[in-house]
């Protein structure tokens, strides 16, 4: 499959959009990609522009998933929820499923990533 990439508007509406598009790719991609996205609009602003790359397929190995904003301040931080805590479980999800992450910084923009 070749890469695809996405140019949106992180809001709600964009994460089940974005799912749909990547319908070929496996749960856990889907799940990465609206958690990273999440994170965009929980962070940084709902509404912020954003560019979300997913490279490869798990039939060939890994898949990256990628999450560029224009905000390199705000990174992302993983916190240990409460049980009775709505959020603050996203990048623990991506920590789980992903093999490793990160984050790459430029002095107008900033990308977080994972591979699965």
């Amino acid at each position: 499959m070749p890469p695809m990439e996405f140019h949106l508007l992180a809001t709600p509406k964009a994460a089940p959009d974005l799912r749909y598009h990547l319908r070929e790719h496996e749960y856990e991609v889907r799940l990465c990609v609206t958690e990273l996205l999440t994170n965009v609009i929980d962070h940084v602003g709902e509404g912020t522009p954003v560019t979300v790359r997913v490279i490869g397929t798990a039939d060939h190995g890994r898949t990256r998933i990628e999450v560029t904003d224009p905000d390199p301040r705000v990174l992302p931080v993983r916190l240990s929820a409460m049980e009775t805590e709505e959020s603050g479980r996203g990048l623990a999800l991506l920590d789980a499923l992903a093999e490793r992450w990160g984050v790459e910084q430029w002095p107008d923009r900033k990308t977080v990533w994972c591979e699965l």
